[in-house]
């Protein structure tokens, strides 16, 4: 696996990016800046990782996680458009977009449910495709996290849940947010 280094300058650590604030606006909080600094180093490794082994087998963000949704649903890996959204966390033009995309790559299929419903259906080149891409990404991010302990890790996702929760709005109206 390749190596990523987030580029920044001679002085741009987190504490000296503190330091400066401090000095020139001394009432702005720093206290967040470390945390903040490296969660978005963290997920900019992260991104450039999971990109490249996206790459690596050929497929894109939006259409691995298409697949994946309908991979566990279970076995006949079917599933409406409408829950497909929910379960991806998009919206109805998002999901239909990405399923007009991987209908036409032959990864699943559309069908006509109950009512106005249209079902997904994964077809074998799609199940092919998503279980090569599951098996290489969970790989490559096991791989990355192959320097942390089990209790490590647990503790990191336990902090990170936390912080995720403590952030308003963060499961709902991002209206809450400071602008």
């Amino acid at each position: 696996m390749e190596a990523y280094l987030v580029p920044r300058g001679d002085s741009e650590t987190p504490d000296a990016v503190a330091a400066a604030w401090t000095r020139e606006l001394p009432a702005v909080p720093t206290r967040s800046i470390a945390a903040v600094w490296n969660a978005k180093t963290l997920a900019s490794a992260l991104r450039h990782h999971r990109e490249s082994a996206l790459r690596d087998i050929g497929i894109d963000a939006a259409t691995l996680d298409l697949l994946s949704t309908l991979r566990r649903a279970g076995d006949p890996y079917v599933l409406t458009t409408r829950q497909l959204a929910q379960r991806c966390l998009v919206s109805a033009g998002a999901i239909s977009q990405r399923v007009a995309r991987a209908e036409v790559d032959g990864l699943v299929e559309r069908r006509p449910s109950l009512g106005r419903s249209v079902e997904v259906v994964m077809t074998p080149a799609g199940h092919d495709l998503v279980e090569r891409g599951a098996r290489h990404v969970l790989t490559v991010d096991d791989a990355l996290t192959a320097g942390l302990t089990d209790a490590e890790l647990s503790q990191i996702e336990s902090l990170l849940a936390r912080w995720i929760e403590a952030i308003p709005g963060s499961n709902s109206d991002q209206s809450a947010l400071p602008k």
